[in-house]
């Protein structure tokens, strides 16, 4: 019996898209093995004992705060989140605040934390904090903007009155997806900022480095299937025949 390997918690689309971070390198910071049985040894079953509960928070996974908040042997408590079954929510949205103190107040997505339904919004639902703060220094006071969960505390903005509204995603005729005010029947484009990534604004405006794979190599086709063992491959390839006749085998 083979028990089956533990899979980390996911780390939504829209929050890693700005980071632009492959998901190996974000698997990689986030997991913590704290033991696994010997590589390729008959002796055990596959086994890892790993970090299996992780609790989100406004510090993105590969972050080192992220790492303090799930500190190995620490115990902590996963959010409920609701789910949702269709993100709408992107970088560069006008919303409005339904709650707070800032309520009525419009502003633009920044962050996007898909994990936990939460975005922050620029400028508007802000706390202050102390930072830096010594026995020598007083620190610096800031103000740092709190999340807003999407599904209460904030609503899209109509771009027909500037009022806010309920969506909903439908198709046009040319089949492309949209977002729709159910107010008022108008189109919420998409943000071109939705696309930005902290490498550059837009993807074709990304110019390629002497590192880059070019898109032809990637569009290339390197290998091909066959049905061979790597011997007989080699074989072909060498133009090496079989002349051996194989021995007698009788089965009783």
């Amino acid at each position: 019996m083979r028990y089956p390997k533990f899979k980390l918690p996911e780390v939504g689309y829209w929050s890693k898209q700005f980071a632009n971070l492959p998901d190996r390198f974000i698997k990689r910071k986030m997991e913590q093995v704290y033991w696994k049985t010997p590589k390729n040894d008959p002796r055990f079953l596959p086994t890892v004992v790993q970090r299996e509960v992780f609790r989100f928070s406004t510090h993105r996974p590969w972050s080192r705060e992220f790492y303090m908040e799930n500190l190995p042997g620490k115990n902590v408590t996963p959010a409920i989140v609701e789910p949702i079954k269709e993100w709408s929510f992107f970088r560069g949205d006008r919303v409005e605040i339904l709650v707070g103190r800032d309520k009525g107040k419009q502003g633009l997505v920044q962050q996007i934390i898909q994990e936990r339904n939460w975005v922050i919004v620029e400028g508007l639902n802000t706390k202050m904090k102390c930072k830096g703060k010594r026995k020598d220094f007083p620190g610096i006071v800031i103000l740092e903007e709190q999340p807003l969960l999407v599904t209460t505390d904030i609503a899209l903005v109509d771009p027909a009155d500037l009022k806010p509204c309920k969506m909903e995603w439908r198709w046009t005729e040319d089949g492309e997806k949209v977002r729709v005010s159910t107010r008022t029947g108008r189109i919420i484009p998409m943000p071109a900022t939705a696309k930005e990534t902290i490498d550059y604004k837009l993807p074709h405006l990304y110019k390629n480095q002497p590192k880059d794979t070019t898109r032809e190599v990637i569009e290339k086709v390197t290998f091909k299937p066959e049905l061979k063992t790597f011997e007989m491959d080699i074989m072909d390839k060498m133009g090496i025949k079989e002349d051996r006749v194989p021995r007698k085998t009788f089965w009783y």
